[in-house]
């Protein structure tokens, strides 16, 4: 699903305006805009307020199931699963559950830390965590929504508190310290942070946001940063509703079946009273993601912490991390084909990648590149562009002499081709949409004409045609019955076109022409043809001889032909005294008259 801006009437414009404002002056605004949960729950398309992951009618949590949890079996509890559902990109992780070897912090640690040491420890009761459940999609009104869901162990007492946090970042570079055995990665700024609140004394969950920021003020005030920045209330602002199942059982149809299944499908469980919170997080009307930069995180962890929405709650539980994509971008692939391939010319293509409507020109963006973005692409060449998920992008083509845009399409049945230009391309989200296009070569065909010196067709001559760059040479097939002979195939360009052999008996033409391919054309249709036909000279043989009449006293003192061409050869032939063989006589012009004089002694 993509990001969609709708134009002056549409009430989603006004909402996507939000994104361009920093969150102090996003905060003074959300008292006029603040959501209702029900719209959230219809502009997402999923039922994140109800405590329970029963689906009844929108996507609920029990929509992804079954999942295969992997790997399977396992000897470690510590699985991960992934499925989409109607647009919903579904990821579970497993965790231990009420044993020391479960992963956690140690005791006082704050989420403050950068790559906190990770050790073996038991979680108190409730801040054990199972499982943690997120996915994420793009809402009816163009927005990134989050879903969250915890699943702790049994309580001891169903007033507990739970608090949760969830962080998601968008580094690589993992955590190198010895004691860091959890698979934490550096934080980068613009990392985040949801911490989701349970009181145990009411069943409306409080969720609160924070960024990691290199410079400026600490949520915790006495910290200096590289930190948590100050958080900004969800739930309040109307960006985030959520719900545990207070006084009720769940039924969890996502549950990891046993370490030793072989096919890792994901069982039913019923969890008890307070086990399971869920949570939808508008990211887009929050301002986290916005249209004036790329944002994508790659990696997500859940934490439990020992208290409320403050930062020095201490950090308990360690759930994951699992590899995520959720971004606000996606990418446009522009691809060249051509017909023939391989290209025999190597031709270069240009391109223009716009963004049609700003501002989602990307311009301000981290991580894509400044439109109108120029490149050029040959045969089997591609190009990848990170551009913000929208409807508006356009790739123009510039199509060299020669060559002919037969065809443009994008995937995803997206895109309008109009001349050399395909518009309103739509990037999804966290989705590749690729354009080809592909370019015949404009190609024509030469034909040529053989006759003799009568205008008598000629056939079996051989040509050639060579092209201007001087050693690209095309071969012409031998003339047919009617002196004709066609070569096709030929790239717009002036060709020298020459006879390379004759046939038997004739005397090949030694001019060359020049033909100029300049329109398509086969052999069967729009053919070149040579200016001036192809003319064979016919060649002839004589034999003069000469022998005694018997008396023993005469002889051939010589002999002579005049006017003729070819070959002469006065080797006597078998029976004769003397002779002249005159081999390749050009019969041109014809006739033609041949004397030939023999002298006698005495």
């Amino acid at each position: 699903m993509a990001t969609r801006i709708l134009g002056p009437t549409g009430g989603r414009r006004r909402r996507r305006l939000l994104l361009l404002l920093p969150l102090a002056a996003l905060a003074a605004l959300v008292l006029g805009l603040t959501a209702a949960s029900g719209s959230i729950d219809s502009a997402s398309g999923f039922e994140g307020d109800d405590g329970n992951l029963i689906t009844n009618g929108a996507t609920d949590w029990n929509s992804f199931a079954p999942v295969n949890y992997l790997p399977s079996p396992s000897t470690t509890p510590t699985r991960t699963a992934d499925k989409v559902v109607s647009g919903f990109t579904f990821k579970g992780l497993e965790d231990w559950q009420a044993t020391t070897s479960d992963n956690g912090f140690a005791g006082g640690t704050k989420q403050d830390k950068n790559c906190a040491s990770v050790i073996g420890t038991k979680a108190p009761n409730k801040d054990d965590l199972k499982r943690i459940y997120i996915a994420h999609n793009t809402g009816s009104d163009g927005h990134i929504y989050l879903e969250l869901a915890w699943v702790r162990i049994p309580q001891n007492t169903t007033s507990a508190s739970a608090h949760v946090g969830f962080e998601f970042n968008q580094g690589t570079t993992p955590c190198s310290s010895p004691t860091n055995p959890g698979g934490l990665v550096q934080r980068t700024a613009g990392d985040l942070l949801i911490v989701y609140d349970f009181a145990g004394s009411t069943s409306t969950p409080i969720l609160t946001v924070r960024k990691w920021v290199a410079s400026g003020t600490c949520e915790i005030s006495s910290d200096t940063a590289p930190c948590w920045g100050p958080a900004q209330d969800l739930t309040s602002s109307g960006f985030a509703v959520a719900k545990v199942n207070v006084g009720s059982t769940a039924s969890d149809a996502l549950t990891p079946p046993a370490l030793n299944s072989t096919t890792g499908a994901s069982t039913t469980s019923t969890l008890g009273d307070s086990e399971f919170g869920e949570a939808t997080v508008d990211l887009s009307g929050a301002g986290i993601f916005d249209n004036t930069k790329c944002t994508s995180f790659g990696q997500a962890e859940g934490v439990s912490r020992s208290s409320g929405n403050s930062g020095q709650a201490a950090m308990e539980d360690l759930v994951g991390p699992g590899k995520i994509s959720i971004t606000n971008c996606g990418k446009i692939v522009v691809k060249k084909v051509t017909v023939p391939s391989p290209d025999p010319t190597d031709t270069s293509f240009s391109y223009s990648l716009t963004g049609d409507n700003p501002p989602n020109t990307g311009a301000a963006g981290t991580g894509t590149t400044a439109l109108p973005k120029s490149f050029s692409l040959k045969n089997g060449g591609s190009d990848s562009t990170t551009v913000f998920a929208a409807t508006d992008y356009g790739v123009e083509e510039t199509v060299p002499a020669n060559w002919s845009l037969t065809s443009a399409t994008c995937d995803n049945n997206t895109g309008t081709l109009s001349g050399s230009k395909i518009s309103n391309i739509t990037v999804a989200v966290d989705t590749t949409t690729t354009c080809t296009f592909k370019n015949t070569l404009q190609e024509g065909a030469i034909s040529i004409h053989k006759v003799d010196t009568k205008g008598n067709a000629v056939a079996g001559a051989s040509f050639t045609a060579t092209a201007s760059d001087g050693t690209t040479v095309y071969n012409f097939p031998d003339t047919d019955s009617s002196g004709n002979a066609c070569v096709a195939d030929l790239p717009f360009d002036t060709y020298t076109v020459v006879e390379t052999a004759a046939p038997t008996g004739y005397l090949a033409d030694a001019n060359s022409q020049q033909v100029t391919v300049s329109s398509a054309g086969t052999c069967d249709s729009g053919a070149t043809p040579a200016a001036n036909d192809f003319v064979d000279v016919p060649l002839s043989d004589i034999q003069v001889n000469f022998k005694d009449g018997g008396s023993g006293k005469t002889s051939a003192t010589s002999i002579t032909c005049d006017n003729t061409t070819g070959t002469s050869d006065t080797t006597a032939a078998s029976g004769w005294d003397s002779s002249l063989s005159v081999t390749g006589i050009e019969v041109n012009p014809s006739p033609t008259t041949v004397k030939c004089t023999i002298v006698i002694d005495p």
